[in-house]
């Protein structure tokens, strides 16, 4: 870690709100179950949720927001709920991205789409391609996602370059590889919150998350409001994140 990025990630600690909020998104089948409701009616109430917590982050300054919609192992799950939620995110993208348009949202979608239908396909570039320029929250969805997706397919653009004699192998860095890497532009998750009980990353942004703060919640996702939310940003307020510092260095540093 360089000079300038150490003191870009002490400045980043002191203002003690995230720049960047990454959730997994867990609990609407349990949701539902506790209802006798079928599992789809958690998913959509999830989406429900989904709209509280972005009109949250966009109010409370947050820029960056990315939620774990469909991992690469979901497509492990029964093909009825699977073509279910797919119907779903075809459906949301069709009613809400002009919302988010109109509110100065600017959504992105990362991992590796070539699974999906073309219409899904199509309605993804498409509200990509509307929001582009908007320079308010940053919404990203991960779907088909998965961290070591991500980290093979950036080892693989590296592996081009120097094949194509554009780098040698010796200046493969830590800098390159997150050069290649989805979210690369944007700055890392400084809290990652994961719903519904269990407490493990789940092959979600394995890279990113090196030193984000982790919230684990019982809460389920349909029922994860502000209220929730508010709870996982005063346990990140009430952190100090030492980036390899020791405690006292980071307080002079922040006291600089």
């Amino acid at each position: 870690m360089s000079t300038n990025e150490s003191q870009s990630d002490v400045a980043r600690a002191a203002l003690k709100l995230p720049r960047h909020v990454a959730i997994i998104m867990d609990g609407n089948g349990r949701w539902a179950k506790k209802r006798y409701m079928p599992r789809f009616a958690g998913h959509k109430a999830g989406v429900e949720a989904v709209r509280s917590i972005v009109r949250y982050c966009a109010n409370k300054g947050i820029e960056v927001l990315t939620l774990f919609a469909f991992s690469s192992e979901n497509w492990r799950r029964p093909e009825e709920e699977v073509s279910l939620l797919m119907d779903l995110l075809l459906t949301s993208l069709q009613r809400q991205v002009k919302k988010l348009h109109d509110n100065n949202v600017q959504l992105r979608f990362i991992g590796d789409h070539h699974a999906f239908s073309p219409k899904l396909s199509e309605k993804i570039v498409e509200a990509e391609q509307l929001t582009r320029d908007n320079t308010g929250l940053v919404l990203v969805v991960a779907i088909n996602y998965g961290g070591r997706w991500d980290i093979t397919q950036a080892a693989r653009k590296v592996a081009r370059r120097v094949a194509l004699g554009e780098i040698d192998c010796e200046q493969i860095d830590e800098r390159l590889m997150h050069a290649s890497m989805a979210l690369h532009d944007l700055p890392e998750p400084d809290l990652f919150i994961r719903t519904g009980g269990e407490q493990r990353v789940s092959n979600f942004l394995l890279w990113q998350l090196a030193y984000t703060e982790l919230y684990f919640t019982d809460t389920l996702w349909p029922d994860f409001k502000e209220e929730a939310f508010e709870l996982a940003l005063r346990s990140f307020a009430s952190r100090q994140r030492r980036f390899g510092h020791t405690g006292e260095q980071m307080e002079r540093l922040q006291g600089a």
